[in-house]
């Protein structure tokens, strides 16, 4: 099948198998085309099978996640740019209570100018980066770590967040369907984040626009259960509707900047 392939599609394949997932604004870039022919080249390939369209982007078929290594480098300005606008939103002295995730990791490290927060979680590489800091305090729960992820799951670390109330929920997802469901790849992950937004005075979802329409197999929540969405592009419009109508704070980063 690759050999029928244009040069152009081989190497959008190997830029997506090597990254996991690739915007289409970013492909017309890096090939010095129009996210017009882009388009065509990936529905092509999406067609054979070989690769899976998401919204604003391309990724590998299948439901299985990638490695935390290679999620930290997808969409990374985007993830910063996310994070920078989050800043904005915490205080000084806040606590916040913080899920797996790259995007929830690189948005911690943007609270550098924030003083004495409590940070509260399951992702070992938060706590390490929290735990840099002399003036900020860090929980995490016992059990054992996924390997890779770096991260504790399990009926433990629901019962880890219960026993804190927190100013801030802060959180990622695998994906989020056209109703509006908030998935994950794995039920162990939903019940943390459930276990978040049930004890936090606000919650915070923090996603890039790729997670729209991007497949995972496990629901729990929904767009309405949040208090403040951020995330680096517009998204769908049915959705902002929906945030906005029930007093959600939706906050854009392409748009702040």
């Amino acid at each position: 099948m690759e050999n029928s392939l244009s040069d152009r599609q081989k190497m959008i394949l190997d830029q997506v198998r090597a990254r996991g997932q690739v915007g289409i604004e970013e492909l017309s870039q890096i090939h010095d085309v129009s996210p017009q022919t882009i388009r065509r080249d990936v529905n092509e390939l999406c067609a054979t099978g070989v690769l899976r369209r998401v919204h604003g982007g391309v990724e590998l078929p299948g439901s299985e996640n990638l490695l935390y290594t290679s999620r930290r480098m997808m969409n990374e300005s985007a993830k910063r740019a996310i994070g920078g606008v989050f800043a904005e939103l915490i205080p000084s002295g806040a606590s916040l209570a913080v899920s797996i995730g790259t995007t929830p990791e690189i948005a911690i490290q943007s609270l550098s100018a924030r003083s004495d927060l409590m940070v509260v979680t399951n992702n070992l590489n938060i706590a390490l980066i929290a735990s840099d800091r002399a003036d900020w305090s860090v929980r995490i729960p016992g059990g054992a770590v996924r390997p890779g992820d770096r991260d504790v799951l399990g009926p433990q670390v629901e019962a880890f967040f219960a026993r804190y109330q927190v100013d801030f929920g802060v959180f990622g997802v695998g994906g989020v369907s056209e109703d509006g469901s908030l998935l994950d790849f794995t039920e162990e992950e939903v019940a943390a984040r459930m276990a978040i937004l049930r004890n936090c005075r606000r919650s915070v979802l923090l996603l890039d626009h790729t997670k729209f329409g991007r497949s995972a197999h496990v629901r729990g929540g929904h767009l309405r259960d949040l208090d403040v969405v951020i995330c680096d592009r517009a998204i769908p419009a049915h959705h902002a509707t929906a945030l906005i109508s029930r007093g959600a704070q939706l906050v854009i980063a392409e748009e702040q900047a």
